[in-house]
């Protein structure tokens, strides 16, 4: 059985939460030095590039609806198949300039998919 908008919108919520709980107090020379820190944040991309990605599948109008909904996708797919192209800077400014206002609309349509229920 398919997951439901809703829960793709939750992964995206979920996963935006894990990247700012693990950069709360991490600046970039720290970020940049730690691998395990580097590979959390970069699998929570994944997951909502992922999330993303399947909300294109079972929500296209919800999609659109999603700022750079196909930048999200097209940087979770540098981050699976070009890794070595990964530049941490990007990832790490991504996440904190990014990931706050991605979570902010994931809520709001996660509020409008749920009252429509």
């Amino acid at each position: 059985m398919p997951r439901s908008t809703a829960a793709y919108l939750a992964d995206i919520i979920e996963a935006c939460d894990a990247i700012e709980t693990v950069l709360t107090s991490v600046d970039l020379p720290t970020y940049q030095d730690s691998r395990s820190i580097r590979s959390s944040v970069e699998r929570e991309f994944i997951i909502i590039g992922e999330a993303v990605s399947a909300l294109g599948r079972v929500a296209p109008d919800l999609f659109e609806e999603i700022s750079h909904a196909r930048m999200v996708v097209g940087f979770r797919n540098v981050l699976t198949h070009d890794y070595a192209a990964v530049d941490d800077e990007t990832v790490f400014g991504v996440a904190r300039n990014d990931i706050p206002s991605l979570r902010s609309e994931c809520i709001g349509l996660l509020g409008r998919v749920e009252e429509a229920d």
